[in-house]
């Protein structure tokens, strides 16, 4: 199998398979591969928001740790291979070939997803390459999740809990909750981010105690004064700064300081300077991306209300300080694009609205029109957009800012960064 065959034998599978309402399929999968999952080790992410870079922190102070340190994330962001790591090093073709060849001779003929198969392909890996750890990123939801066929895992991590496939999840942010428990085992334990609402942080208490898991308490971490585009956290007296942009940003440096910790107290070798130089250095692509240049520019892939919410605080303290935005925004219809564009297009001196970046993408005139009371509008391919509002960043003290999905954040840094 060369590079073409194994992408068109992932690529023949959906991303959702068959609807499904246990997890027997996935652990059906797992099971003929061999149940590579079973032996490793895990930390398992889910949440809404900042799954991400709470994932890069963390596998960050494990990697400057010493340990060797699987990361599995989705979606991809420049090519299917980014979503499977180990350390630094995505998989490479070869092994994805050969993995991939495994998979296909043991899978039965079933309606598996997309994200299942890749599922099996990383784990033969990491148990191939004898990772220390694997930090694990779940895909929709928790408790459904094919990545929820692992064993307890050594800590469960639950980030910021709102509104995104509600559809699947429910339409509040308790139904949701339930569904992100999903991943809390008995004889585990959990940290839950700090910025979720106190009813979330309730479900996640009580999932815990009846489970049998440990309920992690936050560590012992302060705001740090304003750091601009930036929210530093002081820990320890040390004023901590992520690389990352963005007020949420402090939440997630937060929860990973408090996972991190954790994982210490239960045996691994973790310093403290190894937590602090990861959070001032991991960075994840489109994840408010910024990019230094003339214009900078910012690239961020968030999708929902709270995502964008976060987005838009961004934008405020940049406004603030009498800097334009520029905005070549595009979102698939799967999402509340109303409120998402509205909420960029009050900071926004002009948003340039593009689409086609995908296939269920929301037609640029119906961006456009729900943005003109707000701000100047006005629609092209992407890669005009972009051009048109370099030019006017750089003329007007301006930042551009590339929003409202992560396929347009995707194809802005694949094809025209």
């Amino acid at each position: 199998m060369n590079i073409n065959e194994c992408m068109e034998y992932i690529d023949s599978y959906t991303k959702s398979g068959g609807k499904i309402t246990d997890l027997s399929r996935a652990q059906g999968l797992m099971d003929r591969i061999g149940n590579p999952e079973k032996r490793l080790k895990f930390v398992h992410i889910a949440g809404t928001n900042g799954k991400g870079s709470t994932l890069e922190y963390i596998a960050g102070a494990l990697q400057k740790a010493g340990y060797k340190t699987g990361k599995f994330t989705s979606p991809f962001i420049l090519h299917y291979n980014d979503r499977i790591r180990i350390n630094d090093d995505e998989i490479d073709d070869e092994s994805l070939c050969q993995l991939a060849e495994t998979v296909k001779e043991k899978a039965e003929n079933k309606e598996y997803s997309q994200f299942e198969i890749t599922m099996a392909i990383a784990m033969l890996w990491y148990e191939r390459e004898k990772c220390d750890v694997v930090v694990l990123e779940t895909g929709i939801g928790g408790l459904l999740d094919s990545t929820n066929v692992i064993p307890p895992p050594l800590l469960s991590v639950i980030t910021s809990i709102s509104l995104d496939h509600t559809a699947i999840l429910g339409e509040t942010a308790e139904e949701i909750a339930v569904h992100k428990a999903g991943i809390i085992k008995g004889g585990s334990a959990v940290v839950v981010a700090e910025d979720n609402p106190d009813s979330v942080v309730e479900i996640m208490r009580k999932t815990a105690e009846e489970r049998g898991a440990e309920f992690v308490e936050k560590a012992d971490y302060i705001p740090a004064a304003d750091g601009g585009l930036f929210s530093p956290l002081i820990y320890n007296g040390v004023t901590v700064k992520p690389a990352m942009a963005g007020v949420h940003q402090y939440y997630n440096a937060g929860t990973a300081l408090t996972a991190c910790l954790y994982l210490r107290k239960k045996g691994f070798d973790i310093p403290d300077d190894a937590i602090i130089g990861s959070i001032r250095t991991s960075q994840v692509k489109a994840r408010t991306q910024y990019i230094d240049g003339e214009p900078p520019v910012i690239v961020d892939g968030g999708h929902n209300p709270s995502g964008v919410g976060m987005l838009s605080l961004m934008l405020m303290y940049l406004t603030s300080r009498n800097r334009k935005i520029y905005a070549v925004m595009g979102m698939v219809a799967s999402k509340d694009h109303v409120s998402c564009v509205r909420t960029i297009a009050e900071h926004c001196e002009k948003l340039f609205a593009v689409d086609g970046f995908a296939p269920n993408s929301v037609p640029k005139e119906d961006i456009a029109e729900t943005a003109d009371f707000l701000t100047e509008t006005e629609t092209g391919t992407l890669e005009e957009c972009v051009e048109k509002a370099k030019v006017l960043a750089v003329e007007n003290n301006g930042i551009v800012v590339v929003c409202g999905s992560l396929y347009l954040a995707s194809e802005y840094l694949n094809k025209i960064k």
